[in-house]
C-alpha cells in the first residue's frame, strides 16, 4: 500500500473511530452513568532479526481495541475489548456499568472538569506513513545490512546476537463525557547492531548501538549503526577490575538517563501522594546541584514524548521539574492532582482500562556547554560509565547500588576497559554532586541526558 494510500485509509478510520468512541460516551451516559470515557487504539507492527545473516524471526501484526471507564458518583469501572461488534460492544458497555455498581468509593476518583480538556493544535510531527513504505525483503535488508556492518568492522567481531529492523504506526482516539473528542497518529521506525568481539585469549564481550526516528527517511544508515555497534564492543576487550577507590564517575548519555528515571519516579504523584518517594514533601527545596535544570516537555516538535494531549484529554505542557537544583514540580494526572492538593501537569498516561498512570513527555536535563572530552581530560583518576546491571535503588531512602562496567580514565583519557565493579552511593547525595553537564543531548525516546560527572561516588572493585 502505497503511503497516500495509507494516508486515505488513516483519515476515514479516524473519523469511523471518533464517532464510535462518541456513540460509547453517549451509551454509557443514557444508561445511568455519571461521567464516562472512551478509547480507542489500532495500530501495526513489523519486526525482524537477523542473525549472522539468516532471518532468525519475523513478525508483522496488526491490532484494535476499544476500552471504555464509567463514573457512578465516586464509584468507577473499567472494560475493553478486542471484539467491535455491536453485541461485544454491548457487552463490554454493560459489563463496565454492572462493575461501577459494586466498587468501592473513592473521593477522588473522576475525569477532569471542562475547563481542562482541550488537544494542541498544528502539525506536531508525530506520524510518517513512509516507515511501513518498504517492501518486507527491504525491511528484511535493514536489518541484514546493519549487521554486516557490524560483523565486517574488525576481524575481532566473532559473533552477533543479531541485526533488527521494527517499524510501527499507532492511532490512539479519546472522548469523554464533557464533551471532549480528540485523536492522534504516531509512526516511528528503528535499527540496532548486536556484536560480539572476541580477544586472543577467548574472552567475549558485546555491546550494541541503535538508531530509531518518526520516519525511515531520519534513521542513521544501517552501515552506521552496525560499525558503531562494533566500535563500542571493541573497546570492552580486555577489561579488568580496578581497586575499591573514591573517584569521580562519567555516565555516558544512555546510562546517564537512569539517574534522570530516577528522578522521575521520585516526582511522580502516585509515589509521592504513597509516602513511597524520597522526594515527597520536597517542594520548594533544594534537592540537586545549581547546575540541575530537569524539564518534562509534551509539546516539543517530533518529540517520542509528544501528544496533543496527555491520558485524559488535557492538552499537553511544558513543566520545570527542577530549576536551578530546587524541586519545582511534581508530575501528576488529574487523580494525584487531587490527592496532593495539587494542578495536574497533563502526564495522565492510560491503556485501555484501569485508571490513568503517569508518564514523562520529552524529560531530559538541560545540557551544559563543554564537550564530553573536556569533561573526561579534568580528571585524572575516574571511572566513564557504559552500561548498569542491576536494579539496587531504594526510591524510599535513595540508597544506590549498582553494578557497572566501563571505561578507567587515566591522566584525563579513556585508558582500558573495567567490569565487576559497583557503583555506590545515595540519591540525595548524587543529584548535589553532579559537577558538569556535557553539550551532547540527543533524543533517543522520550528520556534524554548528556553526559554527566557525578563527585563522591565509591566505585567499588577488588
Amino acid at each position: 500500500m502505497s503511503p497516500v494510500e495509507l494516508e486515505t485509509r488513516s483519515s476515514k478510520l479516524e473519523t469511523n473511530h471518533k464517532e464510535l468512541a462518541q456513540d460509547i460516551v453517549r451509551r454509557a451516559m443514557n444508561s445511568g452513568a455519571t461521567a464516562a470515557e472512551c478509547v480507542i487504539r489500532e495500530g501495526d507492527e513489523f519486526s525482524t532479526l537477523v542473525r549472522l545473516g539468516q532471518v532468525e524471526t519475523l513478525k508483522e501484526s496488526g491490532s484494535k481495541a476499544i476500552g471504555v471507564r464509567v463514573f457512578n458518583g465516586k464509584r468507577a469501572a473499567s472494560t475493553y475489548s478486542s471484539d467491535f461488534s455491536r453485541e461485544g460492544l454491548d457487552r463490554m458497555l454493560k459489563s463496565a456499568l454492572e462493575l461501577s455498581r459494586i466498587t468501592s468509593e473513592d473521593p477522588y476518583a473522576g475525569i477532569p472538569e471542562p475547563e481542562q480538556l482541550g488537544s494542541i493544535s498544528g502539525d506536531l510531527d508525530l506520524y510518517y506513513a513512509d516507515v511501513y513504505s518498504l517492501p518486507g525483503e527491504e525491511r528484511i535488508s535493514y536489518a541484514r545490512r546493519t549487521e554486516k556492518a557490524a560483523l565486517d568492522y574488525d576481524p575481532r567481531i566473532k559473533n552477533s546476537e543479531g541485526g533488527s529492523f521494527d517499524a510501527a504506526t499507532g492511532h490512539k482516539v479519546l472522548a469523554n463525557s464533557h464533551g471532549f473528542v480528540g485523536e492522534y497518529r504516531r509512526s516511528y521506525c528503528s535499527v540496532a547492531a548486536v556484536p560480539i568481539a572476541q580477544n586472543e585469549s577467548g574472552a567475549m564481550q558485546r555491546d550494541y548501538w541503535y538508531s530509531v526516528a518518526r520516519s525511515l527517511s531520519r534513521l542513521e544508515s544501517p552501515e552506521h549503526v552496525g560499525k558503531t555497534a562494533a566500535q563500542r564492543t571493541l573497546r570492552r576487550l580486555g577489561a579488568r577490575k580496578v581497586k575499591t577507590a573514591h573517584v569521580p564517575v562519567v555516565l555516558d548519555p544512555l546510562v546517564a538517563r537512569s539517574m534522570l528515571e530516577h528522578i522521575f519516579e521520585g516526582v511522580n504523584g502516585d509515589s509521592v501522594y504513597r509516602g513511597a518517594s524520597f522526594l515527597a514533601g520536597k517542594l520548594g527545596a533544594k534537592i540537586a546541584a545549581e547546575r540541575v535544570n530537569v524539564i518534562d516537555d509534551g509539546t516539543m516538535i517530533g518529540g517520542f514524548g509528544t501528544s496533543p494531549f496527555d491520558g485524559e484529554g488535557i492538552p499537553t505542557r511544558r513543566t520545570v521539574v527542577i530549576e536551578n537544583g530546587v524541586l519545582k514540580s511534581y508530575l501528576l494526572n488529574s487523580y494525584t492532582a487531587r490527592k496532593l492538593g495539587l494542578q495536574t501537569t497533563a502526564n495522565a498516561s492510560r491503556g485501555l482500562a484501569g485508571t490513568p498512570s503517569i508518564s514523562p513527555g520529552n524529560y531530559f536535563l538541560q545540557p551544559g556547554s563543554k564537550t564530553p572530552q573536556a569533561i573526561i581530560s579534568e580528571i585524572k583518576q575516574g571511572l566513564y560509565v557504559t552500561e548498569f546491571l542491576g536494579h539496587g535503588v531504594n526510591l524510599v531512602t535513595g540508597d544506590y547500588s549498582r553494578g557497572a562496567s566501563g571505561l578507567w580514565i587515566s591522566g584525563g583519557e579513556l585508558s582500558y576497559p573495567v567490569e565487576e565493579i559497583t557503583v555506590a552511593g545515595n540519591l540525595k547525595d548524587i543529584f548535589f554532586n553532579i559537577s558538569e553537564i556535557a553539550n551532547d543531548l540527543e533524543f533517543r525516546g522520550s528520556v534524554a541526558c548528556p553526559t554527566i560527572r557525578i563527585d563522591g561516588l565509591t566505585v567499588g572493585g577488588e
